[in-house]
This record gives C-alpha cells, structure tokens and sequence, in this order.
C-alpha cells in the first residue's frame, strides 16, 4: 500500500446505503491506534468483502473539527477525570463537500452518550455565534449543565484528518482516519503521518476487522482525538487516561512544530 489506503478495492456503496444500514445499529465502537505498517495486513485481511463509502467519485474525505473549551479547559477535565457527566463541543466541517454543523456531545448520568447539532457556515468554524451560543445554552441547560458556560467558550483545539468509511458485510462500519493532525490557538502543531485512528462500529459482536487485529496482536485503545489532541499539546494538565498512547505514539513518533 506504501503508505497509503489501497482504496481502489472496494466496490462502491452510496451515502445513502451506509446511512440507512448504521440507523439499524445499537453501536458498539472500538478504537485503534496503530502504525500504518502494522495495520495493513490486518486491513487487508479484516475488510474483504467490504464496500466503501464513494460521494462524487471520493473515496477519503478531508475533516476538519475545532473544538471549544473554557480558559481552564473544563470540557476536557471533565472527560479526563472520567466524570459521568460531561460535554464536548465542536464546529465539524466536510472540506471536501463544504457542510459544517456545530455539534454538542454529552455523557449521561447513566453513560450513555447523546449528540446533537446545528447546520453551521464553514466560515464560522472558528467562532461561536449568537444563533449557537443560544443552540447550546439550551441543550447544556438540557443536560444539567450551567447555560452560561457558553460565554466562556474559545477555540482550544483544531483535529484535521482525512476519512475512509467502509460498510463490512455483517452491517457493521469502520472509518479509518489518516493524515493525523492536531494544532491549538498558539498554533503548535502535533501530527502523526504514518499512524491511523481505526475504529469499528458493530453491534456488539466484534467485526471481522476487530478479530484481524486481535490476531495480530492489537487491542483497542482509548484513543480520543479531543483528550489526547489537548493532552498532547498541554502536558500540564492531567492525562492518566490517556498516559499510555501518550508514552507511546504521540511521544516517538509526533512531529512537533
């Protein structure tokens, strides 16, 4: 593959097709972080048979997420510490298909995780307006979450990476992020261009992919493109949750700039 997905593989399967089939799924998702030369045979291996998402004949998108946190960086002590209730808070933007939306994601007292989000003009990726602060004001409030934190919300972190979504046999999907990129408002740069984020979407039975890269020795990780972006950039603040991607990719591998 030479460092690159083989994409040309795959038979072709619509938006439509892997939209419909994941409304079917109670998902369970898996996280992996691994080189791209430890993953390829696994990939190879684990995706026969698969099909991958094709949009005006592209078959890896462009993402860009900026996430928003306070000046202490409250979203991100919240999911560091593992409190059961938590948010996230980001402007996702397509690059390739120029749609954005600002998205609020939030853990439940009971653990589940609840997302929902606004259509949003990619030119406002970086900022909050009046029409967000009040869409978020009132589904913090929602959540049991004080509604005027959105006052104190800044850009804190930008993740750019580029995605291939592939729709397995059984239903299940795997997206398949590379390219990796993280930079915060100082503009220092954290990047991991020979690693890949996998990540299985089931429904509870491991995928095929799963089962591939247990053979091969790899387990999931707990991987989080916000918490481990932050950490890696901010070794100041608290990081136990992430100490052991932290010890490992990001610290022997990252460029840093």
């Amino acid at each position: 593959m030479n460092g690159r997905l083989d994409l040309d593989r795959y038979p072709r399967a619509s938006l439509d097709e892997v939209v419909s089939e994941a409304a079917l799924l109670t998902r369970m998702d898996r996280k992996y972080l691994l080189p791209f030369a430890e993953a390829r045979d696994a990939i190879e291996e684990g995706t026969r048979g698969a099909r991958i998402l094709e949009i005006c004949g592209r078959r890896s998108f462009a993402y860009d997420s900026v996430y928003f946190d306070t000046e202490d960086h409250l979203s991100y002590r919240l999911t560091a510490q593992r409190r059961r209730r938590r948010f996230k808070i980001r402007t996702r933007t397509y690059v390739d298909t120029g749609s954005a939306y600002l998205e609020l994601k939030t853990k439940s007292g009971r653990g589940s995780t609840v997302k929902e989000r606004m259509e949003y003009r990619p030119s406002h990726r970086e900022e909050l307006t009046r029409e967000g602060r009040d869409f978020l004001a009132s589904l913090l409030t929602q959540h049991a979450h004080d509604a005027a934190l959105v006052d104190d919300l800044r850009p804190s972190l930008i993740s750019q990476y580029e995605r291939t979504t592939l729709l397995m046999t059984d239903g299940s999907r795997v997206t398949i992020d590379q390219r990796l990129r993280w930079h915060d408002r100082d503009d220092t740069t954290i990047a991991l261009p020979e690693h890949l984020i996998i990540e299985s979407k089931s429904l509870g039975s491991p995928s095929r992919l799963d089962r591939a890269l247990w053979r091969a020795g790899h387990r999931p990780s707990g991987i989080s493109k916000f918490g481990t972006g932050t950490a890696a950039l901010h070794p100041e603040l608290p990081s136990n949750k992430w100490s052991r991607t932290l010890n490992g990719p990001f610290r022997t591998s990252a460029h840093i700039a």
